[in-house]
């Protein structure tokens, strides 16, 4: 819960050091979920997944899934 805490904060300021219109919208236990314009989630897509993975130093790597889609039924990989 903290590792996702810190990625959140992290995640929100680089957002907008970058001036990028993508806001989190909700957390879902280990998940983030992201309202971006589709011609920044190339920008974003690599942007969480790097955040997310490097939260919190660990000596075991944390690995993310990074999806996209207007919904839930239609989230495709990002990379």
């Amino acid at each position: 819960a903290d590792i996702i805490k810190l990625a959140m904060i992290k995640l929100h300021h680089e957002l907008h050091a970058k001036n990028l219109r993508a806001r989190m919208t909700l957390q879902v236990h280990d998940e983030l979920v992201l309202e971006c314009p589709d011609g920044e989630v190339r920008v974003v897509a690599p942007l969480v997944r790097e955040i997310m993975e490097n939260a919190y130093p660990l000596e075991s790597r944390l690995k993310v899934d990074v999806n996209v889609g207007m919904n839930w039924d239609q989230m495709k990989s990002a990379e």
